[in-house]
């Protein structure tokens, strides 16, 4: 095992994992693009006027980020509403990343909690990892806050509040995460980050964003956390 990652995790007092990305492709058989699509004819329907680039927007997250800044929370919560649900129904065709079971049940072994925080919706994380025999594995789940879209990561809110939930210092957590907004969240919070490249265009941007490790497979990490369950 590296070296770096065996001392990365002899510090580490639990694990924090955003979910689409190191856990599953949430949307992997309902895509994003679609639920995207599918939020812009809500609000067109509801009479909202909306700036032509929304029109073409492929990540619903940021179709409920701009419903944030109209100011209308009736918007906002229809927004959400319909997200969420489409979320519980991406859960049950989402795909397990490679290696995330591996993950989460060694660091369970290694005596590590691991917690997910995610800016979907918790209700779509707890479906997940009930139906994959993981539900037993993860807490606290830390899902967006309902209608509040500028409590999602970036903003470290929700990391704090998963470090706080499970009583550790912030300094001996580690988040993993594959979008720099996680990055950016766990920097802010305090805690290292690892940055889950699954795209090769993402390993510089993470090394630019003060990522603490980047791997391009959850694979490394299993293999540490696995180690450090055996030793």
């Amino acid at each position: 095992m590296n070296t770096d990652l065996t001392r990365f995790l002899a510090e580490t007092d639990a694990i924090l994992l955003d979910f689409d990305g190191p856990v599953c492709s949430i949307f992997a058989g309902y895509p994003a693009p679609k639920i995207a699509a599918e939020l812009v004819e809500l609000l067109q329907r509801q009479g909202v006027a909306l700036p032509q680039q929304l029109s073409s927007e492929t990540d619903p997250l940021e179709v409920l980020r701009w419903a944030g800044t109209t100011g209308n929370k009736a918007t906002t919560r229809a927004v959400d509403d319909a997200l969420c649900a489409a979320e519980l129904r991406a859960a049950e065709s989402a795909t397990p990343t490679p290696y995330s079971r591996e993950v989460i049940v060694a660091a369970r072994q290694a005596g590590l909690p691991v917690a997910v925080v995610s800016n979907n919706s918790a209700g779509a994380v707890t479906a997940y990892l009930a139906s994959h025999r993981l539900a037993g594995y993860v807490s606290p789940i830390v899902g967006r806050a309902y209608a509040e879209p500028e409590r999602m990561k970036p903003n470290p809110e929700p990391v704090l509040r998963a470090v706080n939930d499970l009583g550790i210092q912030a300094s001996r957590a580690v988040l993993v995460g594959d979008s720099l907004s996680d990055i950016e969240a766990g920097r802010a919070a305090g805690v290292r980050t690892i940055g889950y490249a699954n795209r090769p265009a993402k390993v510089d941007a993470f090394r630019k964003a003060g990522a603490d490790a980047v791997f391009e497979s959850m694979g490394p990490l299993a293999e540490g956390l696995i180690a450090d369950a055996n030793d």
